[in-house]
Parts: C-alpha cells; sequence; structure tokens
C-alpha cells in the first residue's frame, strides 16, 4: 500500500475482545486486516484497559497454558498492528460532553473517537453508539459487518 492512506480503525472494546478471543469472524477478520497494515488501528487508552481488563478475566476461566497463549496472542497482535495510541480524554470535557450519547461509560470512548477523527469506528454496541451519536459527532460508527460491506463496495 505505498503512497496510499491506510484506513484508520477506531475499535470499540468489544470488536477488539472479540477479534482476540474468537477462533474465527469478522472481529477477527478486522484485527487482520490492521496486522497487515491493510488498515491502521486507532487504540484509545481506554479501550486498551477495557480489552486488557476482560482478557484477564477470560483467561481467569482457561487451562494454564491457554490464558497465557492468550495474553501472547494480545501482545504479538499489538506489536503487530503497532497502534496509533490515543489518550484518555480529559475529565473536564468528558464532564463537558455528557450530552453527547447516553451510557456515561461509553463517553470517554466517543470523546477519544471524536479526538482521532478516524475512518470508522467499529462497535457492536449500537445500542448506545447509535445513528444519533453519529450525526452528533460526525463519526462513522458501524458494525464490522457493515464496515466489510463497504469494503467490498471499493472492489466492484
Amino acid at each position: 500500500m505505498t503512497g496510499q492512506r491506510r484506513i484508520r480503525l477506531f475499535l470499540d472494546s468489544n470488536v477488539l475482545t472479540g477479534g482476540i478471543v474468537s477462533p474465527w469472524g469478522l472481529d477477527k477478520a478486522t484485527l487482520s486486516l490492521c496486522a497487515a497494515k491493510v488498515c491502521r488501528l486507532v487504540l484509545a487508552d481506554v479501550v486498551r484497559d477495557e480489552v486488557e481488563e476482560n482478557l484477564l478475566l477470560h483467561a481467569e476461566r482457561l487451562p494454564a497454558l491457554d490464558a497465557d497463549q492468550l495474553i501472547e496472542d494480545y501482545r504479538h497482535l499489538i506489536k503487530l498492528t503497532n497502534p496509533e495510541i490515543i489518550p484518555y480524554p480529559d475529565k473536564d470535557l468528558v464532564r463537558l460532553n455528557r450530552h453527547l450519547i447516553r451510557h456515561a461509560a461509553d463517553l470517554p470512548v466517543l470523546l477519544s473517537a471524536m479526538a482521532s477523527t478516524p475512518d470508522w469506528l467499529l462497535t457492536h454496541n449500537t445500542k448506545h453508539f447509535t445513528h444519533a451519536v453519529a450525526q452528533r459527532t460526525s463519526l462513522r460508527i458501524a458494525r464490522p459487518a457493515e464496515f466489510f460491506r463497504a469494503l467490498s463496495a471499493l472492489f466492484r
């Protein structure tokens, strides 16, 4: 992809976690695009912390060797993707923008996405990351399946 700008993907924790723990699927395919440097992973600190917490909880339910492999696979993914890191939003910014999304816990994620101006914000949480939120923030919010449909249209 020399000379072309890569598609920048801001992944919500549910897509990132799903791609790591699932043996196959669109979440994993999304991570593969980032690992292959076809797309650029935009990783917010708030998302990374949530993913790492979820992975540790998931690992507790696995045999020791599988748990170790899961954590090693995550580390390897981060190394391969060399993500663009987005810091936590300022607390005052969070307080001032509470009106942007119904679920307060999603606000730091949303503000991180807004700060990074990605091409896509991919999430399975369309109950909170709604069309109205997308309009208010000028973010392109979609599920991975919608992203892949749009991506495939580029090849028609």
